[in-house]
């Protein structure tokens, strides 16, 4: 069975939050090889070709293949929401992968840059980027740039000058209905720009608190500077620069991101290399 198109189903899967503890059972599906499912955060559909313990990978009907981690009821069986499972009988390992999940390249040497660049707002971002998804950058000639916040976009996309074949796309911390970066983000239009975010206050939060053996990230009481609040509350010492380093230090595949990062950083690493 293979998906060809956008399918239409009966009321809307997603209404109300099925995903909610009790909501009724979601049941148990081995990602057996060929089973078509949905992924039900970004409607990528296709077949499986792949499976381990942590993620599994979908091929579409155009060949291209996306990893997608094995969250629960995180995907669409014929309009209903499943769990995958790794198969009892494992679909045959693949090649080698690179941190991101994605075919390693053997012997690679970094493609010359393209014109199209992606920006974040920081160096720490720049730092979880390129640890995860380096490889995938080389590959691709994606060079990654770092913003100091994002007060001033609409004018660093205009001195930018996208167009086609020169695409921008941008990673934004925190862009939710709402805030202040959701409305400078609503101010650029441009075709050849992307602008995509996290719901975190700040990259920090990417990182699952399993990677560092925490039970969750500290909730920081209005007016206190958030990283030097999330410091205290875990009583860690040292200053921001010092938890960072531990904190990337905890991080060495994408099972210890968030999915609510990886899918945002795939979606711009598919636009910039997206050809006109």
């Amino acid at each position: 069975m293979i998906c060809y198109g956008p399918r239409v189903y009966e009321g809307d899967v997603l209404a109300g939050n099925w995903r909610r503890p009790g909501k009724g059972t979601i049941p148990k599906v081995p990602a057996e090889p060929d089973l078509v499912v949905e992924d039900a955060d970004s409607g990528f559909c296709g077949a499986v070709v792949a499976c381990d313990k942590e993620a599994v990978t979908l091929e579409d009907r155009f060949g291209k293949r996306r990893l997608f981690p094995l969250a629960p009821a995180a995907f669409l069986l014929d309009g209903k929401p499943v769990t995958l499972v790794r198969p009892t009988t494992a679909v045959p390992a693949g090649p080698r992968r690179s941190a991101s999940g994605s075919i390693a390249v053997d012997g690679l040497r970094a493609r010359v840059a393209r014109a199209s660049r992606i920006y974040v707002e920081g160096v720490h971002d720049a730092a979880l980027v390129e640890k995860i998804w380096g490889h995938d950058l080389r590959v691709e000639g994606v060079v990654v740039e770092y913003l100091e916040g994002v007060d001033d976009l609409p004018d660093i996309v205009a001195e930018f000058a996208p167009e086609p074949g020169r695409r921008l796309g941008v990673l934004v911390d925190h862009l939710v209905p709402g805030s202040k970066e959701s409305r400078i983000a609503a101010r650029i239009t441009s075709p050849d720009v992307l602008i995509v975010g996290h719901p975190f206050v700040d990259i920090w939060q990417a990182v699952k608190p399993s990677a560092l053996r925490i039970p969750s990230w500290p909730d920081v009481p209005r007016g206190v500077p958030w990283k030097e609040g999330v410091i205290a509350a875990l009583g860690w010492r040292g200053e921001p620069a010092d938890a960072w380093r531990r904190i990337l230090g905890a991080v060495s595949t994408y099972s210890d991101l968030e999915p609510e990062l990886l899918g945002r950083v795939e979606e711009l690493i598919d636009f910039v290399t997206e050809t006109p």
